[in-house]
């Protein structure tokens, strides 16, 4: 059974991007366009191997919903990636201190994200 990621972005093309190299790559994706609306799905029962998530959303931004995670019982050890345009170490330390598991910087390389997506997914 494939693996499931979740991708939370505003953008929804940015969302259509990585779903679509996700899905080449084997694995299921959930989306979510903000993180209000990420921390709901997961609430009713999503429950993905992986969390890729944008930083400045609407509603609830990328380290809010780190945090909201994290405080979850059953995900409190999902491996979380910030996918984003924001590349500061101030940045980067904000979203490591509120659990974030790595950080690429928009725009992805397809073959890159997935190397790194395979290194931080339990197996």
């Amino acid at each position: 059974m494939p693996q499931t990621v979740m991708v939370v972005d505003d953008s929804k093309t940015m969302r259509d991007m990585v779903t679509f190299t996700l899905t080449c790559a084997g694995y299921q994706v959930v989306q979510a366009g903000d993180g209000k609306e990420a921390v709901s799905k997961l609430s009713n029962g999503s429950k993905p191997s992986l969390v890729v998530t944008d930083l400045n959303m609407p509603e609830m931004d990328g380290i809010a919903l780190i945090k909201e995670i994290r405080k979850m019982p059953a995900l409190k050890f999902t491996p979380i990636l910030m996918l984003t345009t924001e590349s500061s170490d101030e940045r980067k330390s904000e979203g490591k201190a509120a659990g974030a598991t790595g950080w690429i910087v928009k725009p992805f390389n397809p073959e890159q994200f997935i190397k790194i997506l395979k290194k931080v997914l339990p197996a």
